[in-house]
């Protein structure tokens, strides 16, 4: 029974091994697919490569289509020739993919060589936990082969690499490494993420952090082409479409690896066009390494200079055929393959006065009378003067001629040429009286009766009675002539010998005065004073009426100002009394006239109310006596 089971595994694993090379179809394109072989010698197959069998034939049966005879390839681990990935001959506008014996020779059996063109390359790495760490080393070699394959620099190909699972991880920038170890030591140091697989968020961030210029991406030019290679073994577990569809509208051409359980749909919406060059698919990780050369190819250029080009000068290869240049010097005749040299001056040139054609190259020269500046391009008029002058002094360059000057405080002569010394007064001075000549220079002096004022320039007239004088008070200077007169102070007179001075005997009141009131004399001077009734104001000139009762008064209550004394009144409720001074309380009453009452009733009444009228005044008076010892005892 065991035999039995092991010759049917065994028949099942042969017919699986036929059917590996299939490349399923969608939508009438084909995803080139390369599987391994497995051999009919083998005599058991394991239980997990039977089920993995089991599911590849599975997916591959899914089609609606059934596959032609020609999408049933062998591939051979060895010397594959998978049509999977050759163009047909009918198809145009793709890439020219060609078999591995195809790359090396032309028809003719000449040798061909591949030159790299310039790209900016991001390798975009699933390292989820469906790959196993055999299979992760498996796509580093890869990755590490593919950098082998490319001509890396600053100015060749740029690499990077995105590292992705759950989470998504930059490992390095375009501008990281500019050589191939460096490159191939960093890809050796990755290692898996190992959870999900969001392959979206992880060409999003390829799109906005990895091809920036901020990374080393060479966004400005238009002959260096973004490119992202994505490998991957599942499904994403989120969207792709769309931001697979941003990423390639900003530039960026996406190849879409598929291993083993790659979702072949998810393969395509990541693509670009046409998706036959741009979607891979391998059964294992094992036969990943067979896409380098395919991927060399796309990512080449044929060097059809090397093959034999009829340019006279330089061959540059393209993509798809070549160009003629010259070298310096010489333009590319209409023929495109020859050059002439180009006469640079007869074209137009930056020379100020004349060009001249010399060898490969122009050189500037100056008309008779200049000389070539450093620039090699103007020229300036010949420095006579450096060469020789006849100046007494010195010589000046003055535009296209030369001329004499002169040392400070000489002038030049009538021949320009000489020099005498100048007279500085003559030639212009700021002296408000008298300039004189004092060598290269001038000084500046005053006329008599004057001094020089401390700006040496100006003058003022001099203070003869600071020079000395005899006046016995007062010194007056007199503007007209040097001289002074004297003077007395208030109450003197100026004696005969016009110096001494006397005290003056006249009525100072009599002479002027401006008291308000009274003048009084008072020696030499006067003072004034005030009428009775008036006192003497600040200005001891003017008179203000007095204050009588501001001065002082005896009233008990009010005191009323009149004119130049005073009157008492009495608050509400008094009365004042016969002193005119003191009031009493006033007592109402209300007398009944009785013309029968006598003399002596009357009398008694008004004698009663006169005494309490003045036992109020002095109860009044205790009562402001007995307020003051209290407020003091208080204080």
């Amino acid at each position: 029974m065991i035999p039995l089971m092991w010759g049917l595994m065994c028949f099942i694993g042969i017919q699986a091994s036929g059917t590996l090379g299939i490349s399923p179809q969608f939508g009438s394109r084909q995803i080139h697919s390369i599987s391994p072989s497995i051999t009919r010698e083998s005599s058991q197959v394991s239980p997990r490569v039977y089920q993995r069998f089991a599911n590849i034939k599975s997916i591959e049966l899914s089609s609606d289509e059934v596959p032609s005879a020609e999408s049933f390839q062998d591939v051979q681990l060895g010397g594959y020739t998978d049509r999977g990935f050759q163009q047909r001959g009918s198809r145009t506008g793709t890439n020219n993919y060609l078999t591995q014996d195809r790359r090396t020779t032309d028809h003719g059996g000449a040798r061909l060589n591949c030159r790299n063109r310039p790209i900016d390359l991001v390798f975009i790495i699933d390292s989820s936990r469906s790959v196993r760490p055999a299979e992760f080393e498996k796509a580093k070699e890869f990755l590490q082969d593919m950098v082998d394959s490319l001509e890396v620099g600053p100015d060749d190909t740029r690499v990077g690499l995105v590292n992705y699972a759950s989470t998504v991880q930059i490992e390095f920038l375009l501008k990281t490494h500019f050589d191939k170890s460096a490159l191939k030591q960093a890809l050796a140091r990755i290692v898996p993420l190992s959870s999900g697989t969001m392959t979206g968020m992880a060409i999003k961030t390829a799109m906005e952090k990895a091809f920036t210029v901020e990374a080393g991406a060479r966004s400005g030019s238009t002959t260096i082409t973004k490119v992202a290679i994505i490998v991957t073994d599942g499904r994403p577990q989120d969207k792709v479409e769309e931001v697979s569809a941003a990423a390639r509208a900003s530039g960026i051409e996406i190849y879409a690896v598929g291993v083993d359980r790659a979702d072949k749909m998810s393969l395509r919406l990541m693509a670009s066009q046409p998706l036959d060059d741009h979607v891979f698919y391998v059964e294992t990780y094992g036969v990943i390494e067979k896409l380098t050369s395919k991927f060399r190819e796309t990512l080449c250029g044929l060097d059809l200079c090397a093959q034999g080009h009829d340019c006279q000068h330089i061959c540059v290869s393209t993509r798809d055929s070549y160009s003629c240049k010259c070298n310096a010097g010489y333009v590319l005749n209409p023929d495109k393959k020859t050059c002439s040299r180009v006469d640079t001056c007869a074209q137009g040139h930056d020379c100020q006065h004349v060009c001249v054609r010399s060898g490969n190259s122009d050189i500037c020269m100056c008309n008779e009378g200049y000389v070539l500046n450093a620039d090699q391009k103007t020229c300036s008029r010949v420095d006579t003067c450096t060469q020789g002058h006849d100046c007494q002094h010195f010589c000046v360059r003055s535009g296209n001629s030369d001329i004499c000057m002169c040392h400070e405080g000489y002038v030049l002569n009538a021949d320009q040429k000489t020099c005498s010394r100048s007279d500085p007064c003559a030639q212009g001075h700021d002296c408000q009286h008298v300039c004189i000549n004092n060598d290269d220079s001038y000084i500046c002096k005053c006329h008599e009766g004057y001094v020089l004022n401390p700006d040496k320039k100006t003058c003022s007239r001099s203070d003869t009675c600071a020079r000395g004088n005899d006046c016995q008070h007062i010194c007056v200077n007199n503007d007209h002539n040097d001289s002074y007169t004297c003077k007395c102070q208030a109450g003197y007179v100026l004696n005969a010998d016009g110096k001494t001075c006397s005290r003056s005997e006249t009525d100072a009141c009599a002479i002027g005065q401006d008291c308000q009131h009274i003048c009084v004399n008072n020696g030499n001077s006067y003072i004034c004073k005030c009428r009775v009734g008036y006192v003497l104001n600040m200005d001891q000139k003017t008179c203000s009426r007095l204050d009588a009762c501001a001065q002082g008064h005896d009233c008990q209550h009010i005191c009323i100002n009149n004119g130049d004394s005073y009157t008492c009144k009495c608050r509400e409720g008094y009365v004042l009394n016969e002193d005119q001074k003191t009031c009493s309380q006033e007592v109402s009453r209300k007398v009944t006239q009785d013309a029968c009452m006598c003399e002596a009733q009357i009398l008694f009444q008004k004698n009663v109310q006169s005494a309490l009228q003045e036992l109020t005044r002095k109860l009044d008076e205790l009562s402001e006596k007995v307020n003051l010892i209290d407020g003091r005892q208080e204080y």
